[in-house]
């Protein structure tokens, strides 16, 4: 858990992840990008980037906003 914001954008930006979980546990949802990054495969399923066989897209999903 952490009340810096700031913080998390920071690292979230720097983890090579395709998703990331800032403050909560819950980060798949069905329109969310779920695949791959670097050599672990290629591709993703689910939303409109299914297509986009090579773009790197990562989704930060932060939670606990209201008690900040």
């Amino acid at each position: 858990m952490t009340n810096d914001l700031s913080r998390s954008h920071r690292v979230s930006e720097q983890l090579e992840f395709g998703m990331v979980a800032i403050n909560t546990g819950v980060i798949s949802d069905a329109p969310a990008p779920f695949g791959v990054v670097k050599h672990s495969g290629m591709g993703r399923e689910g939303s409109k980037y299914g297509m986009k066989d090579y773009l790197t897209v990562k989704m930060i999903v932060t939670g606990g906003l209201a008690h900040l």
